[in-house]
């Protein structure tokens, strides 16, 4: 049997931590911005835990 593979799209989104939990960006903050008020940019800076649910999926997508 082969080695697993990394879905390439996946490693480039997530991070893993040092507990295992899993590591994501916030989306909406790539352009459009002007919109935005700065408070709501900012708060978009920061990082946030995959929820239980997509944990799951996502283990397997980065080995």
């Amino acid at each position: 049997m082969g080695k697993m593979k990394t879905h390439r799209g996946s490693a480039k989104r997530f991070k893993r931590t040092g507990t295992g939990k899993i590591k994501r960006f916030s989306a909406f903050r790539s352009h459009l911005t002007g919109k935005k008020s700065p408070k709501r940019i900012r708060t978009l800076r920061k990082s946030s835990l995959v929820s239980a649910g997509d944990q799951r999926r996502i283990n397997n997508m980065i080995p």
